[in-house]
């Protein structure tokens, strides 16, 4: 049986650079045997945390405020791998996918941990520059505290314009972190 894969795309834009990578990625995964399901962030209504503490991590809609989030839960509470995808800005992710992942948390609130070890996760990212160090960081630091097996990222670096990136080798480099998953 295939992993349950779910990507979290944090793009605004749907044919971007950086959905380029989560289709190679998926390709590969697919491919391999894996059940991909991604969630286009900037089509969704997600609003902030509010730091209230009041999520119950065993309700199916574990955080107190009910948007767009409650569709996510569910499959990430039940996958495999987490699939973190953004444009780079400001030197890390985007706002799309730091609002989703902050509220992420409702999943470790309370009456257990849905989110914490267990999982495994990739980065994918593509930019105009090349100065990822940041979101790498972001990154790594968020992967080893939720005690996340880190698979691996493919950061492409120098795709201003929608369709920048094809023909680069990182749309091969995803592909193959996708057919690489077991």
């Amino acid at each position: 049986m295939g992993k349950k894969i779910v990507i979290l795309n944090g793009s605004p834009r749907k044919k971007g650079n950086t959905s380029a990578l989560t289709q190679a990625f998926s390709r590969g995964a697919e491919k391999a045997g894996c059940t991909v399901t991604e969630f286009f962030l900037g089509d969704m209504d997600i609003h902030g945390c509010m730091g209230c503490f009041g999520g119950h991590s065993s309700k199916e809609c574990p955080c107190a405020r009910h948007d767009d989030m409650d569709k996510i839960y569910p499959a990430v509470r039940q996958c495999d791998i987490v699939v973190l995808a953004s444009p780079l800005y400001y030197w890390t992710v985007s706002g799309q996918l730091k609002t989703a992942v902050d509220r992420l948390f409702a999943l470790e609130e309370k009456d257990g941990n849905f989110l914490r070890g267990g999982k495994s996760s990739v980065l994918l990212m593509a930019a105009e520059g090349s100065g990822f160090e940041d979101a790498l960081t972001y990154y790594t630091n968020l992967a080893r505290h939720l005690k996340w097996n880190d698979l691996g990222h493919v950061l492409a670096g120098g795709n201003m314009d929608i369709g920048d990136i094809n023909g680069k080798p990182e749309l091969d480099k995803a592909y193959e972190l996708g057919l690489s998953i077991k």
